[in-house]
């Protein structure tokens, strides 16, 4: 006969013994939720050390999506009457060319699209976007709206992340003397040669003054993963390839439009 049958006492776990048992596998649940969180940790850390910030990249992604593009091209959007009524009266290139970017200023809200960046030589092709603050350079790199835009006579600023948000600006370090940024308008693609490159202040406004001439200014933060600094990146324009205009009436270039064989600051080729 067993010892069940003849009536001996079963083994049962007390109260105290229960709340233990919970205790230990609530502590391995812990204990495994923190390394796998330490791991993502240090994955997010190798990941911006090589590359750049995956989150704040997955929201640049988001964000880049949403900038409204419409008005980067007269194709898509055509001047108005007045505009190529005042155009018309221009004697030359240059100046329907300087018009045309006061008027873009003038219409451009923080977080509009600006025009196209493109630094072929680190790999970069980004929509620049209007205004610096957090939310516009969530979206870009951005344009200082205290600068004027190309084809103004005057100096262009435009800054951008190094780590976050899909880090345009990582490998600015790299844009040495000679290396060329193209920088395409509604109105024109403007190309402009590096001259020198300058570790600032950040509270050196200087670098965004007019020095009179068409100057490019690229800014980021520096070292990376740090704001002591500012990188500076001075370019000067040496080309321009004026776009042809559109009449909003009959949709095609007009003869008064830019000269799109006009290239080399004005002179023909």
């Amino acid at each position: 006969m067993s010892l069940e049958a003849a009536g001996a006492p079963r083994l049962v776990l007390t109260g105290g013994r229960r709340r233990r048992s919970r205790a230990r596998r609530l502590a391995s649940v812990l204990s495994l939720v923190s390394i796998v969180c330490g791991l993502l940790l240090l994955s997010d850390a190798a990941v911006t050390l090589v590359w750049q910030e995956p989150v704040t990249a997955i929201v640049g992604l988001i964000e880049r999506d949403q900038v409204d593009r419409h008005l980067l091209s007269y194709r898509t959007a055509p001047l108005a009457r007045a505009d190529r009524r005042a155009l018309s009266k221009l004697a030359n290139v240059r100046q329907r060319i300087a018009y045309l970017a006061r008027h873009e200023r003038q219409a451009l809200s923080p977080g509009d699209a600006v025009g196209t960046l493109q630094l072929a030589s680190i790999g970069v092709s980004a929509t620049v976007v209007q205004g610096t603050d957090a939310g516009s350079l969530e979206k870009g790199p951005g344009h200082y709206p205290g600068t004027a835009l190309p084809g103004m006579g005057q100096t262009v600023a435009i800054a951008g992340h190094r780590t976050t948000y899909l880090a345009p600006f990582r490998h600015l370090d790299a844009l040495h003397p000679g290396k060329r940024i193209v920088l395409t308008m509604p109105y024109g693609r403007f190309t402009y040669t590096v001259q020198y490159t300058r570790v600032v202040p950040p509270n050196a406004w200087w670098i965004t003054r007019n020095v009179g001439y068409d100057r490019l200014v690229l800014s980021a933060c520096n070292p990376l993963f740090s704001a002591s600094q500012r990188i500076a990146v001075f370019a000067r324009l040496t080309t321009v390839r004026p776009a042809p205009i559109t009449s909003r009436v009959a949709g095609k270039a007009s003869k008064w439009g830019l000269d799109p064989s006009v290239d080399r600051l004005g002179a023909r080729r």
